[in-house]
């Protein structure tokens, strides 16, 4: 949600005919319930600048490449409170959604230069460039990409000088819980990068305290 303006392994197997059968791996640390925090830089030419974030996943469906939840900036400075936002994600799997975005004003060459930044899509790249990852067998890699979309802000208007009209690039890593990503959106700066890393909160079910999603 920036403001508004006009870690490397190889795959275990690279299949060649994977039939769209794939399923990444089934990870603990990407579960409901389970919180990140970190930070999202938000710097642009004229100032550096990086965002507290809390994330907390509300639903997972591996099995379909879909999970959602929460996402919280807390030191937004044009802000009075917590900017809260409900994101939904797509899981890279190869069977419902590819390396290739289709929408939200990204090209296959956007897509290319967003992944590229992740050291662990190095060993896919070859395959992604021919036709975005259909032919790879991603069911024991030990990362997990994804693309996260804010739908709406939870507890704050549309007036709060902040968009959600771009996405975000996402890279989680099963070994450790971590979680990496880049936002893309033409109008705003390029390349601001989140880093979150898993808390050890207990994963029984979020309580949004004083903010109620849609």
């Amino acid at each position: 949600m920036p403001v508004r303006v006009a870690e490397s392994s190889a795959p275990s197997q690279l299949s060649g005919s994977n039939c769209g059968q794939t399923s990444p791996p089934a990870c603990s640390l990407l579960s409901v319930g389970q919180a990140f925090s970190g930070t999202q830089n938000v710097s642009s030419l004229q100032k550096d600048e990086a965002w507290r974030v809390n994330v907390r996943i509300q639903g997972c469906d591996l099995e379909h490449g879909y999970l959602c939840g929460t996402m919280e900036a807390l030191n937004v400075p044009m802000a009075d409170t917590p900017v809260v936002t409900f994101w939904e994600g797509e899981i890279v799997d190869t069977k419902n959604y590819t390396f290739f975005t289709g929408k939200w004003e990204a090209t296959p060459e956007d897509d290319i230069r967003h992944w590229t930044k992740f050291p662990s899509f190095s060993a896919l790249q070859s395959h992604v460039e021919v036709d975005g990852g259909k032919s790879l067998d991603l069911s024991n890699y030990q990362y997990i990409f994804m693309r996260w979309k804010e739908q709406y802000f939870v507890n704050v208007g549309t007036d709060c000088g902040l968009t959600i009209a771009g996405f975000y690039y996402v890279c989680f890593s099963c070994s450790d819980g971590s979680i990496n990503g880049f936002y893309y959106d033409p109008n705003s700066s390029p390349f601001q990068k989140l880093e979150l890393k898993s808390t050890n909160e207990g994963r029984q079910g979020f309580s949004f305290s004083s903010y109620e999603l849609r």
